[in-house]
């Protein structure tokens, strides 16, 4: 039987990533293939080409196509510089082998070798491939263990922190204190840790300092408390992030131990993860100045005896007006005016099903255990005697299920509540 004509795909590939920078680029192999198929005249019916890795089977969309189009008899061979352009994976080689043994693909032509349905040539296809994919494992050990290396050496992998440079010298990558902001990020944590400066009044002073990022920028509140958090200013550092394995830092510390524990004391991060903290009446409340949320932060106070105490203020974000005047006011205060604004408002105040639920529940439980004990008391308003006990005596937990039940928002002005229109 005369043999079909060969239709070839030419396919050429170029990975981004570092561990093929010697690699031929796309036009180069795009030129180079297309001399080779001129002078043995090979039929080259189309041309794909892309970027991308080939560590992992099934994820190259334009190699996908190719072999789509082999499956649909748009053509019967492949025309690639070499073996590993086509894969560095065995999924993707499991792929070839298969369209070979069902007859679709017939042919593959590489730069200096050729591979037919031919048992011998298949295997040294795989051969070619798969040394490709042990290439490509043991670079990911070495590099794994290079940073292993570099970490356990006090070098932090990556792009150092702000207030630090990345530099490389005498073929070794260190890192050392930024001439231009270590200064000032020593000068934040002492702000914040003996001065009790919050967020943004660092911020505000940041600024003034014409403290910039790396795309110079002025950097956010979030990213100032981001930096507080952050141990490598004392001299250690975490890597992977949150795996638990912490090395000793090579680089020069820009404050003290001491220091970083008292900012921390301070922001009441000891007292749970960053972000877990929960403030009861956050979201039930809206500034009475620009109309901007009410949010909240606490304050770690050490007391005689070496015992801290939480104090939680509430303020405007001032997201709407930067400059609003609202002033704060602490939980405890919160709680007797919100109790007051309860008792004479309460029936204009919408609630959910499921706080009235809690509600109906606590003063059935009252009426019976005043009851039971033969206590003469005139019992309030349901809702209002719940409020009581919950303003006054409730968790923490009670107290947010009791904000968040609130279907009417309410308005904080001159510390003084009203029904948001």
């Amino acid at each position: 039987m005369e043999a079909p004509a060969l239709k070839y795909c030419l396919y050429a590939r170029k990975s981004s990533e570092s561990d093929e920078r010697q690699a031929m680029s796309i036009d180069s192999q795009l030129s180079e293939m297309r001399a080779l198929a001129e002078n043995e005249g090979l039929n080259i019916v189309c041309e794909v080409q892309e970027s991308h890795s080939a560590k992992e089977s099934g994820q190259r969309p334009v190699y996908n196509q190719l072999l789509q189009g082999l499956r649909n008899d748009e053509y019967n061979a492949v025309l690639t510089w070499a073996p590993d352009r086509l894969s560095r994976n065995a999924g993707d080689l499991g792929s070839i082998v298969d369209l070979m043994d069902q007859g679709k693909l017939l042919h593959i032509r590489t730069y200096s070798q050729t591979f037919t349905n031919n048992p011998n040539e298949k295997f040294l296809l795989m051969i070619l491939c798969s040394q490709a994919k042990l290439e490509n494992d043991n670079k990911s050990i070495n590099v794994k263990r290079g940073i292993k290396s570099k970490c356990e050496m006090g070098w932090r992998p990556g792009v150092a922190p702000l207030g630090y440079i990345n530099r490389a010298f005498g073929g070794v990558n260190d890192i050392i204190p930024d001439p231009d902001r270590a200064e000032i990020v020593s000068e934040m944590f002492y702000k914040a840790g003996h001065d009790g400066w919050s967020g943004r009044r660092l911020k505000d002073w940041m600024d003034s300092q014409n403290f910039l990022s790396r795309s110079n920028r002025p950097i956010s509140v979030s990213q100032i408390l981001a930096m507080l958090l952050n141990p490598f200013y004392y001299g250690k550092f975490q890597y992977p992030e949150s795996s638990g394995v912490w090395y000793k830092g090579a680089h020069k510390p820009l404050v003290s131990k001491e220091l970083f524990d008292l900012v921390q004391q301070r922001r009441g991060v000891y007292k749970g993860v960053w972000g877990s903290k929960t403030f009861a009446f956050r979201g039930l409340l809206k500034c009475g100045r620009c109309g901007a949320d009410i949010t909240a932060q606490d304050k770690i106070k050490k007391l005689k005896n070496g015992e801290y105490k939480r104090h939680i203020y509430y303020n405007c974000t001032r997201q709407v007006d930067a400059n609003c005047p609202e002033k704060y006011i602490n939980e405890t205060n919160l709680c007797i005016i919100l109790q007051d604004f309860i008792e004479n408002n309460h029936k204009h105040i919408k609630i959910t099903d499921k706080l009235r639920a809690k509600v109906e529940k606590h003063y059935s439980i009252t009426q019976t255990l005043l009851s039971h004990y033969k206590i003469e008391q005139k019992l309030d308003k349901p809702f209002i005697e719940y409020s009581r006990y919950v303003l006054s005596k409730g968790t923490e937990g009670e107290k947010t299920a009791f904000a968040n039940g609130f279907v009417t928002k309410l308005v904080l002005r001159d510390c003084k509540l009203f029904l948001k229109n």
